[in-house]
């Protein structure tokens, strides 16, 4: 988990003064940053609840000390799992009044209503046949493994069928049923000697003549103990059954809690105060609006085209520059892990896998290439060749095992990984691709291109689907919220706008950046309040979605920022540049959240 220093109250002498002027620096820059907007109207309301919201963040950084919920963590595979997860869900179903739910969950997961109730009529009739002796319909009930353990059932039942021939004096049958049915079962005795006193009673006058069955109290007596023994056997065995085992009051709600719990406390950031989490879909996202340089990353001999973090993880950093490398690099650190060599032209696209295990670039050479990382060796896996032309576009699908690519060929490619070879082309843009993604569902792919559209192709078909052709000049992004419902474009007419995919329609413009000449200027989303992007002025900008106003302009670099990416899970911004560099940005509460 993260350090407990970093908690103001935890700490003591210099440490906790250091954090206490850190607030106070930070409460008084989020009240001069809030001071104009005393007569504020609903635009100012919604700034003002951003800003406040992001300033009441302190920076606890990252720890290594915390669990990772991977998949060694517990057998999702496992018959008790997944018991568990279903009685947790029967009883927020039930306390949430979804009794039809509660009854079709129970049915799917095998305690289906019919097969308790035709259970509890066959247990009925196992008793009554025990204690009328009926002893053909007790061996055809057993037939049917009421029981897990019935064989140890089964040798009771055949030894009070000897008994009772012994009683009888039937020694011939007894005889017969003692090498037929209990001679197979003897391993089951209940005493070492059982057995060996069951043949005696051949020749004894009666069942109590031996001593394992001195204590025998006749037929009907020992046929009700053997009715209560079987039903003693059946509770027990229900006793895993749903509405036996305790399952602890809320216990998916508190274990939902606690997940976002940890995530928070996981988190780079802490807040002040106390987050209200209104999805449960998406991981915990602490909301920052960065106001500083967290790290550079130094080495490109080249612009650097591109850059994503590597997995969802983002520990690590992904560059593509026009010196024809990728380079990995450690986000905390900015030190470089590896130098991806191979392209023989400028590295237009990057993109990662959601585990971080496989890396992929798009080239001016006309080549997708895709890389298998590994700490402290990262190698080429496969390269794609089919491309007639730059490629400027790289994507992977969501469940990793495809990418799709477009370029200079106004042709977009789908690519199975496995079997290295091109699945589906989606043919129609009239001049070159400049950006292709997947939507959340991995079912449509979107492309942006110079031809000013974006088209939505479905995989399956291969058909185009839906086109938007309202920007004035080359689309040079696209983006898609993370439930799939907005889209954001950037274009060379000076805007990124956003989209209501449903509907088709244009929601806002945001503007107030530059992007009119021949770079591919990219924007994208920060979570589900913020867009960010680069511009041909050297600042990152950063606009609230929900009003399409600027929020916060970082300067830092020297010369056009191509693109800008956001990590969830680091809670950083990363921006590459024609000044040869990346950098990552975060909130340092001991600065200004605004430049003066």
């Amino acid at each position: 988990m993260t350090e407990p220093s970093a908690n103001p109250a935890s700490l003591g002498g210099d440490e906790a003064a250091e954090v206490a002027d850190n607030d106070a620096a930070s409460s008084d820059n989020h009240r001069a940053a809030l001071s104009s907007t005393t007569d504020a109207t609903p635009d100012d309301t919604r700034r003002s609840s951003l800003i406040n919201v992001a300033a009441n963040q302190y920076h606890v950084g990252t720890s290594d000390r915390a669990v990772r919920p991977t998949q060694d963590i517990f057998n999702a595979n496992e018959e008790r799992i997944k018991d568990d997860i279903v009685r947790m869900i029967v009883q927020y179903l039930h306390d949430g009044g979804y009794h039809a739910a509660k009854m079709t969950l129970l049915d799917e997961a095998n305690v289906k209503s019919y097969e308790r109730e035709e259970r509890q009529f066959e247990i009925r009739r196992m008793r009554k046949a025990v204690l009328d002796g009926d002893w053909a319909e007790v061996d055809k009930l057993c037939t049917k493994t009421l029981l897990k353990n019935h064989k140890s059932f089964l040798y009771a039942v055949y030894k009070q069928q000897y008994l009772e021939y012994i009683e009888h004096h039937e020694i011939q049958k007894a005889f017969t049923h003692l090498n037929k049915r209990l001679k197979p079962l003897e391993h089951l005795q209940t005493t070492p000697n059982e057995f060996k006193d069951l043949c005696y009673l051949l020749t004894a006058k009666s069942a109590a003549d031996t001593p394992s069955f001195k204590n025998w109290d006749g037929i009907a007596p020992t046929r009700e103990k053997l009715a209560e023994h079987f039903q003693m056997m059946v509770d027990f065995e229900n006793s895993d059954r749903e509405g036996s085992v305790y399952v602890p009051p809320q216990r998916l709600l508190n274990m939902l809690r606690q997940a976002v719990a940890y995530q928070i406390e996981s988190s780079r950031y802490h807040p002040r105060i106390p987050p209200r989490v209104s999805t449960l879909l998406e991981d915990y996202q602490s909301l920052i609006i960065p106001n500083a340089v967290r790290s550079g990353f130094i080495g490109h001999k080249g612009n650097v085209k591109c850059v994503d973090f590597v997995g969802e993880e983002g520990l690590s950093l992904l560059t593509g520059s026009s010196d024809n490398t990728c380079r990995v690099w450690e986000t905390e650190t900015g030190e470089c892990q590896a130098v991806m060599e191979g392209h023989t032209s400028r590295i237009w696209d990057v993109a990662t896998n959601k585990s971080g295990s496989t890396l992929a670039s798009a080239s001016g050479d006309g080549t997708v290439k895709l890389w298998d990382h590994k700490p402290g060796k990262t190698q080429c896996l496969s390269t794609f060749e089919e491309s007639c032309g730059d490629v400027y576009s790289v994507k992977f699908h969501p469940a990793g095992r495809h990418v799709v690519a477009g370029g200079y060929d106004k042709t977009v490619r789908l690519y199975d990984i496995e079997r290295e070879v091109v699945v589906k082309t989606f043919t129609g843009h009239h001049l070159s691709v400049s950006r292709n993604i997947f939507n959340p569902l991995g079912n449509l792919i979107v492309s942006g291109s110079k031809d000013n559209t974006i088209k939505f192709w479905d995989i399956t078909s291969g058909l185009c689907i839906r086109t938007i052709a309202s920007h004035l000049g080359e689309v040079t992004s696209v983006d898609m919220t993370s439930n799939g419902t907005l889209l954001l474009s950037g274009s060379k007419d000076n805007s990124n706008r956003l989209w209501d995919i449903r509907m088709l329609r244009p929601l806002r413009k945001f503007k107030g950046h530059q992007n009119t000449s021949k770079n591919f200027v990219k924007a994208g989303f920060a979570g589900d309040a913020l867009v960010v992007g680069g511009s041909e002025d050297g600042i990152v900008y950063i606009w609230d979605v929900s009003k399409g106003d600027i929020l916060q302009k970082l300067r830092g670099h020297a010369g056009v920022v191509y693109s800008a990416a956001w990590s969830s899970r680091q809670s950083l911004f990363a921006s590459c540049s024609d000044d040869r560099t990346a950098k990552t940005w975060w909130f340092d509460n001991s600065q200004p959240m605004f430049e003066s």
